[in-house]
């Protein structure tokens, strides 16, 4: 019996590679978007010790200088927040893009597989009808050779 030999085997590697590669830039992504976010909950949690403070500083002895410090920090941790959420919503755009990178990718490959798995069946269809043959003629030639020895 013949060995299947698929003819666009090493196509179908490349698809695997392809998807290997868009599941690694998809972590890769998901990583970044999880920083980003550890990132922006940093900055809150920031600003949630300065409103803290500043409550702090006034039910105390009222320092100005110490308010106003307090409410540039405030404003400053409000424009890095905002700044954060940007780059947050960036990441959610690559990840989102990585994702449909890696789903077309998949389908690729799992197209690929299909054609492979079509040629395998073709290929069997092909070798049982020769088998088919091989059996019939063997099967002719022997009927054959007993006809001609009665």
């Amino acid at each position: 019996m013949a060995k299947f030999k698929y003819r666009m085997q090493s196509i179908l590697n490349i698809k695997y590679q392809l998807e290997n590669q868009a599941k690694m830039d998809l972590g890769r992504a998901q990583v970044k978007l999880m920083e980003e976010e550890e990132k922006l909950k940093t900055f809150i949690d920031r600003k949630e010790a300065y409103l803290e403070e500043g409550r702090r500083m006034r039910s105390k002895m009222l320092n100005v200088n110490d308010l106003k410090d307090n409410s540039y920090a405030m404003k400053t941790m409000d424009e890095m927040i905002s700044g954060q959420k940007e780059q947050v919503a960036r990441a959610e755009e690559e990840v989102e893009a990585a994702r449909v990178k890696l789903q077309e990718v998949m389908q690729e490959r799992k197209m690929h597989e299909r054609l492979k798995e079509k040629a395998l069946e073709q290929f069997m269809r092909e070798e049982n009808a020769a088998e088919f043959k091989a059996v019939d003629e063997l099967t002719s030639y022997t009927y054959g050779q007993r006809g001609k020895e009665e």
